[in-house]
């Protein structure tokens, strides 16, 4: 798997603030936010990598059930 790139930006303070609470709202990352709002532009403009690998959905990833964790079933 290529490992994914590292990018510094810089944003205005309220910008950022406003993506940390769209990100909070939808159980991301400001960097996640952030991707997820490239892609959707990338999409919009027609512009969408064909090799780009699909984005893991919000939240957490979820427990594999057929993994023997630690954890109490649920």
């Amino acid at each position: 798997m290529a490992e994914r790139k590292k990018l510094l930006l810089r944003l205005d303070p309220a910008v950022h603030d406003a993506v940390a609470r769209w990100a909070g709202d939808d159980l991301r990352s400001v960097n996640a936010q952030i991707e997820f709002l490239l892609r959707r532009a990338l999409a919009d403009a027609g512009r969408t990598p064909r090799e780009a690998r699909p984005m893991r959905g919000p939240g957490r990833p979820r427990h594999d059930s057929d993994e023997g964790g630690d954890d109490p079933p649920r």
